[in-house]
């Protein structure tokens, strides 16, 4: 997924392929595919069948069959465009997916079998320079692992058993340590499969939104289909009554002409493309959408929800401040806080260790020498800490402890303590400020607070402030205390929180939004997310999260970024807008060339003193009624490779309410729309014109 910048016309071998590729979906059940298109499709046919038969103006016929057969070919070429990129990442996906070695745990020893005989609940071993056999999840152990071949980038990741990092791919590389992976999925049923699928097209199936706009777009095929065949009987009563010339209205390759510059051509030769693109651009940025339905979606969201801890913040709390109990200086408690913190590895502990040393230059110091021991943080007791054996080394201090607020008080308090009011007064202003605070005992005495802040990431306010210039909402879910929550929220500038949240609350806040016609955004990485991913209209699951979370969730983050929903939403409106600016820009050319092609045709109609009256239409001045049709004709097929690089790329982007964008849209496409085929048809006409006769 690298060079994700670079242009699809860049890519010669990209583009030549989509030529060749325009050429095969010649084939009349790829063509039936896209209705309108079939019907420009079936035209160029009788068009180019009628050039064998006795036809007065061969020349018109030659280039109106010809255009035509341009027209469809340009829009295979969009839609084969689209779709280059996705095959060609297959393709690289298909090189990783290999027959590879497993060491399976077969009882109490290892049998080396083929990958491909494994199955869901075996257990196996895998080492550094293995690859990894098939999807699961480590049981056992902890590895750095190269996934570069999923997700395009280099850098290792950590897999470790327990918690929301155990999921690992087949097809990826152990680079250090020893792991035990338990296979989750059978052969052929891997991500590796299912991605491959999902980027060659194969699932890709029309959305409910492209299905209504193709509906909609083959009535209006149908409804011009109708009037264009009835438009001969009426031409021919009409001279019989009022006198005047046929005209054109006798003409196969003119009235196929007619039809195909006032149907919907430009929006359907580009609507599967708009789909694709929209798939593809989530794809550079290393989503995998399950559906084209999840990607609408997200244009649609009405509310995002995004836990706290490494989407709005950066997820590892450090130490910003010492706050002493009174009587006590502000370096013993640091020098406390950094024994206690030696041997802890956390980034918490790690954090503290880095303070102390920058505020009072405290080295790090050997606990061995000191004769002291460290106490790991438990669940049970939530806190940890140093003891000193007063016979080894020279130190003769007492315990030090560090952990929650409420633990340290009650260990205090069973030692024979007190716990000073104004220690408690301290753990509240932390707590409201959206800090986390750690206090630190020596012995029986309370020494004071270390101030934990998770740091609110650069940047996150003003996306939050986008999303809601689009009327996004957007709720932060965390586990911190109200108190805490919103602090940070505040800090954030989310528009609401849900604090002390758990996998029920997630579930219940998405279901009444829902309720109340929400459209729900959300992303996770646990298995205790899956059923809030289920039920959210758009789950992004992170590839580094559960198997179970990546079932249920829609979409897959291989970056496991949590703050990439906010890029998926704003890809979802821009697939949304273009295609309803493209859809704007379509029906308003048809409606502008409807009153520069009819006029034209059927001036010789009613004649006035052998003028026919019709002709005071003809406002542009064409030469002919032959070259007016032609030069919609052409102007028709060339609009489309212009609207190419659009559609592929999307329009442009910003932040903005329905209202404003709908503004944009009738304005830009639609007022753009009517005005540009006047200018370009007769341009067109004036260079026929100087082309050895316009050759009509």
């Amino acid at each position: 997924m690298k060079n994700k910048n670079t242009s699809f016309f860049q890519d010669k071998t990209l583009v030549l392929k989509a030529v060749l590729d325009s050429f095969r979906k010649l084939d009349p059940r790829s063509q039936w595919k896209n209705p309108v298109m079939f019907l420009v499709y079936v035209g160029a046919i009788l068009t180019t069948y009628d050039l064998f038969l006795e036809n007065q103006n061969l020349g018109f016929a030659i280039q109106v069959s010809f255009w035509l057969w341009i027209t469809v070919l340009f829009a295979n070429f969009a839609e084969a465009l689209a779709e280059g990129r996705g095959k060609a990442k297959a393709e690289s996906l298909k090189k990783t997916r290999k027959e590879s070695q497993a060491n399976k745990i077969g009882g109490s020893s290892i049998i080396t079998i083929p990958s491909s005989d494994l199955r869901t609940g075996d257990r196996v071993v895998c080492q550094a320079g293995d690859l990894i056999p098939g999807d699961g999840e480590v049981v056992e152990g902890i590895a750095s692992v190269d996934e570069s071949a999923i997700t395009g980038e280099s850098a290792p990741v950590i897999r470790e058993s327990g918690g929301d990092r155990s999921a690992v791919t087949g097809g990826t590389k152990v680079l250090s340590d020893r792991i035990v992976v338990q296979i989750t999925t059978d052969p052929g049923k891997t991500f590796i499969d299912k991605m491959i699928s999902l980027v060659e097209g194969a699932s890709r199936q029309k959305t409910p939104n492209e299905i209504a706009l193709s509906i909609l777009l083959s009535s209006l095929s149908l409804v011009f289909l109708v009037a264009i065949t009835a438009l001969v009987p009426v031409v021919i009563y009409s001279r019989n009554e009022g006198g005047g010339e046929l005209g054109l209205a006798g003409s196969l390759p003119a009235l196929v002409g007619l039809l195909v510059c006032l149907i919907p051509t430009t929006i359907g030769g580009l609507l599967s493309a708009i789909g694709i693109s929209g798939m593809d651009r989530l794809m550079r940025r290393n989503v995998i959408a399950k559906s084209g339905r999840a990607i609408e979606a997200a244009g649609d969201i009405d509310v995002l929800l995004l836990d706290k801890t490494g989407t709005i913040t950066l997820g590892n709390r450090m130490a910003t401040r010492f706050v002493p109990a009174p009587g006590i200086s502000e370096q013993k408690l640091a020098d406390a806080a950094q024994l206690a913190s030696l041997s802890d590895e956390t980034p918490e502990g790690r954090s503290i260790v880095v303070l102390a040393k920058e505020k009072f230059d405290l080295r790090g110091r050997n606990l061995s020498e000191l004769g002291g021991r460290f106490v790991p943080f438990t669940a049970k007791t939530k806190m940890s800490g140093v003891d000193f054996d007063p016979t080894e080394g020279e130190s003769k201090r007492a315990g030090i402890r560090k952990g929650a607020s409420e633990s340290i008080r009650n260990y205090i308090v069973s030692l024979g303590g007190e716990y000073p009011k104004e220690i408690f007064d301290i753990v509240e202003e932390i707590a409201r400020e959206g800090g986390t605070p750690l206090v630190v005992s020596e012995g029986r005495e309370i020494l004071g607070v270390v101030h934990l802040k998770d740091i609110v990431k650069g940047g996150i306010k003003e996306r939050f402030a986008r999303l809601r210039q689009m009327g996004i909402r957007t709720v932060m879910i965390t586990g911190d205390n109200p108190l805490t929550a919103a602090a940070i929220a505040a800090e954030a500038g989310v528009d609401d929180f849900i604090a002390e949240a758990t996998p029920e609350t997630k579930l219940k806040r998405i279901r009444e939004e829902q309720a109340g016609g929400k459209l729900v955004a959300m992303i996770g990485d646990g298995t205790n997310d899956a059923p809030a991913l289920a039920q959210a209209d758009v789950g992004v699951a992170m590839n580094t999260g559960t198997q179970t979370a990546r079932e249920a969730g829609n979409m897959i983050d291989l970056d496991s970024n949590p703050t990439k929903l906010i890029e998926i939403v704003e890809i979802g409106k821009q697939l949304l807008m273009t295609r309803g600016s493209l859809t704007t820009f379509s029906i308003a050319n048809d409606v502008s060339k409807y009153f520069v092609i009819l006029p034209a045709m059927f001036a010789g109609l009613f004649p006035v003193a052998g003028i026919g009256a019709l002709s005071v239409l003809n406002v542009l001045g064409f030469a002919s009624p032959e070259s007016a049709v032609l030069s919609a004709v052409i102007f028709n097929a060339l609009i489309l490779v212009f609207l190419v690089p659009l559609a592929l790329k999307g329009v442009g982007y910003r932040p903005a309410g329905a209202d404003s964008v709908l503004a944009r849209n009738v304005f830009l496409y639609g007022f753009g729309g009517l005005i540009l085929p006047f200018l370009g048809i007769k341009l067109i006409d004036i260079i026929l014109g100087f082309v050895k006769g316009g050759f009509v």
